[in-house]
């Protein structure tokens, strides 16, 4: 086991070959997820998996599992990956790091004939990302119960497309039903997405949990008025009442030690000499902690419920809500000491984005392993890693895999 170690460059030369599909001219990546570019993608990582002897099983919402022999048939997997769709300006690591990670892992196994006691498996998450099907890891989470599989199959994207009719355009809809392919333990390779390892001049992150989040929708309703017949003092301006909140969101966040971001803010039937009538905006709340993220709702409901907003009611729709995940013990042990083994610094983290890893908690003892990205950024098309970074990761990986797979203690 101290001998193996992964091929730096193999590694490398696989993320750049993969950014070919969906590649922008920019250097970044546009792969939604469960389009011609996804397919491309998820065929490629299908025959790399089974020229490596791997059976590939695929569910009914697309999520893909291939699965590399034991010694003990018996035994479940220790199972290891991410995903595969990008953002709409995505890069070439966020996700993608995790799963080529996974196949490198398989393929330094391979290359040295090595067969762990427990069987080995790489999972590709169906629309983590949630940039085309809303919300974001709604398969792993499917896989994990918290949403109901025909529920997924009928969101729509923007364009009214079914999940399930894009899902059985691309071929990927499988067979096998959600959840029935059943793994041991979970380790997920990511890069940071921001920007405390770099600074802190630091290579793995030991990822103890991930921090809770609250989306929401929220709609303004003013009246729509002439722009230039309505005086100030009489207006119901939609748009004026926004922008309050989004500075009141601001404060919110940082009052509670949280983050809470307004992403997405649209006029309805805009028009440059109309007072705006009604406004559609997003709300992302974050923290670590259950009690503070509650704490940081009750703050925006009570700004919400001010009365000088009367004349510009607004509804609040929660949308989404993913309490705080604190990762196994064990696991996490794992990856402290697989980067130790390695010789490599580490640190321990808390996500404060969100991963497949969340819903894969919920149901397996889990952890995560990030390492630094360039100036913190992601989901963009300069999000970089060094391959130094990317290689120490997947040995990382690979240590933490091997230490679990080869263990003798019960199922």
């Amino acid at each position: 086991m101290s001998n193996l170690t992964i091929d730096a460059d193999r590694l490398w030369s696989s993320l750049m070959e993969t950014a070919r599909f969906g590649g922008t001219p920019d250097g970044g990546i546009r792969r939604l997820t469960l389009t011609e570019e996804d397919r491309q993608v998820r065929d490629w990582l299908r025959a790399q998996c089974e020229a490596l002897g791997c059976t590939v099983t695929v569910d009914a919402l697309g999520n893909m599992f291939a699965t590399r022999p034991g010694g003990d048939p018996d035994a479940l997997p220790i199972a290891m990956g991410s995903h595969l769709d990008t953002q709409p300006t995505g890069g070439k690591f966020d996700g993608v790091l995790g799963v080529l990670a996974g196949l490198e892992v398989l393929r330094t196994l391979d290359a040295a004939g090595y067969v762990t006691r427990r069987p080995l498996m790489l999972v590709n998450w169906t629309n983590e990302e949630g940039s085309r099907f809303s919300p974001a890891m709604i398969c792993s989470g499917a896989y994990a119960g918290a949403f109901a599989v025909e529920d997924v199959l009928k969101r729509p994207d923007a364009q009214g497309i079914r999940f399930g009719a894009a899902l059985e355009g691309i071929g990927y809809a499988g067979t096998a039903p959600v959840g029935s392919v059943k793994f041991a333990e979970m380790f997920e390779l990511h890069i940071e997405q921001g920007p405390v390892l770099e600074h802190e001049e630091t290579t793995i992150g030991i990822v103890t949990g991930v921090q809770g989040m609250r989306w929401y929708d929220l709609v303004v309703e003013g009246v729509a008025a002439h722009a230039g017949t309505t005086p100030m003092k009489l207006r119901r301006d939609a748009l004026a009442t926004a922008a309050e909140l989004v500075l009141a969101f601001r404060r919110i966040g940082l009052a509670h030690g949280g983050v809470a971001t307004v992403g997405e803010i649209g006029v309805v039937h805009a028009s440059r000499n109309v007072v705006p009538g009604e406004v559609h905006l997003t709300l992302d709340l974050r923290h670590p902690e259950a009690a503070a993220l509650e704490a940081m709702e009750r703050a925006v409901e009570a700004e919400l419920a001010r009365p000088d907003l009367a004349g510009t009611p607004v509804r609040l729709t929660r949308t989404w809500d993913s309490p705080p995940v604190v990762f196994d013990a064990g696991c996490v042990a794992a990856v402290a000491a697989g980067a130790a083994a390695a010789g490599y610094s580490a640190r321990e983290i808390v996500s404060g984005a969100g991963h497949d890893s969340v819903y894969a908690a919920r149901v397996v003892p889990t952890s995560m392993i990030f390492v630094p990205c360039k100036d913190g950024l992601s989901h963009n098309p300069a999000e970089s890693a060094t391959p130094a970074d990317c290689a120490a990761g997947a040995q990382t990986l690979l240590n933490a895999v091997l230490a679990r797979a080869d263990r003798t203690d019960p199922e």
